[in-house]
């Protein structure tokens, strides 16, 4: 069972601080794999499908498992899984140099896959233990946040030390992690181990529902943020523009994460997902009609991207207030096994690109978020079932 640790202490301010650097951290470094696809497929003579299979393969034990990771989390000491988090994401991908076949750099991207999924629950629950009652969707956007920054130093990372440099980094690695360790408090969330079909149960009524929210809004992102290059490339628009369309995008994620998360606290977390949802469509649309010569493009791009991700961190506190037994579970849920699966239906999207082309697909992404709001619209306020229980 969860027990209640003292809020507001000088304590939960750095075993919060440990978890968003860990999740800083732990991104920027599964963040990585993609630039390096064209240094990795030169060096070790890998075809493009090989190079995509191993992004998939990060996908797979990052993302998708991330709910059976999620299991192991709570039956273990969950600072040895925040503090493995980051020092197995990082070390698997800055060992890729030393690696003498294709085989091997599978196991260590998958290595690298497992580091993150074992932290993005672990890293939460600890926010949402020690985050004060009131502010639980501030601390938590703050967290979502570290990972958003994170994401957009790997991509520098790459610049800087490029392949061959990267195992220079497992010293801050290893130091990361032993610092992670010393910084946040044995816990072991269960005395009992639960069962299966208890673990199963967290999957269902308001959770099951914000998952179908969280997979339909992050494919109206994923959509956005893949076909976007090729939408301002059909109307001659270059690389310049394609870079600040995406880089405000992410910023604005961030900010908004953190103001949703605000408000969530302020005016309830059902009000706050269902206000977002509902202004994001028109917004998306005028968005898509849009290009960077017009005014108001850049400006708009930074309001999308603040609505769209307003209702990440806001989703996981929900889900951890529904299921306050098993937080690291509700939280992987929300984020690693939501983000995957609607990683794999962007296939789907990117097929009627194909077949259609990039504005029905558009279109196709964006509307989404009518059944996302159906999904919450009825969906009861967690705080209050809080307060009641």
């Amino acid at each position: 069972m969860r027990t209640a640790p003292p809020l507001l202490a000088p304590s939960a301010v750095i075993i919060a601080l440990a978890a968003t650097l860990g999740h800083f951290f732990t991104d920027a470094f599964t963040t990585l794999l993609g630039p390096l696809g064209p240094d990795m497929k030169a060096i070790f003579g890998l075809t493009l499908t090989q190079v995509a299979f191993l992004s998939s393969v990060m996908s797979l034990t990052s993302s998708v498992l991330q709910p059976v990771l999620g299991v192991y989390t709570e039956r273990f000491d969950r600072r040895l899984m925040l503090a493995l988090g980051p020092t197995l994401a990082g070390v698997g991908l800055c060992l890729l140099p030393y690696m003498p076949s294709f085989a091997f750099l599978v196991a260590l991207v998958a290595l690298s896959g497992i580091g993150s999924g074992i932290l993005h629950p672990s890293g939460s629950a600890y926010v949402s233990d020690y985050s004060p009652s009131h502010q639980r969707g501030l601390w938590a956007s703050l967290f979502s946040a570290g990972g958003t920054a994170g994401m957009a130093l790997g991509p520098v990372l790459v610049v800087v030390l490029g392949l061959q440099g990267l195992p220079y980094m497992i010293p801050l690695i290893v130091l990361i992690g032993v610092g992670i360790y010393f910084s946040v408090p044995s816990i072991h969330t269960q005395k009992k181990k639960a069962t299966v079909k208890e673990y199963l149960s967290v999957f269902k009524g308001p959770i099951q529902k914000l998952w179908g929210m969280a997979v339909l809004r992050s494919l109206t992102s994923i959509g956005y943020n893949g076909l976007l290059p090729f939408l301002l490339h059909d109307r001659g628009f270059g690389k310049n523009e394609v870079a600040y369309s995406l880089g405000i995008y992410a910023i604005a994620s961030a900010i908004g994460g953190i103001v949703g998360g605000r408000l969530s606290d302020k005016y309830g977390r059902v009000k706050v997902l269902r206000s977002s949802l509902l202004g994001l469509i028109p917004l998306y649309i005028l968005l898509f009609y849009s290009s960077p010569a017009d005014l108001w493009y850049y400006p708009l791009t930074f309001v999308v991207g603040g609505l769209t991700n307003a209702t990440i961190p806001v989703g996981v506190v929900a889900a951890q207030e529904y299921a306050p037994n098993h937080v690291a579970l509700a939280s992987s849920i929300m984020m690693g096994f939501s983000w995957g699966v609607s990683g794999l239906l962007f296939t789907l999207i990117g097929g009627i690109a194909d077949h259609f082309g990039i504005m029905p697909a558009l279109w196709v992404s964006v509307f989404m978020l009518i059944p996302s709001m159906f999904l919450v619209y009825n969906l009861p306020e967690p705080m209050k079932l809080a307060q009641k229980g």
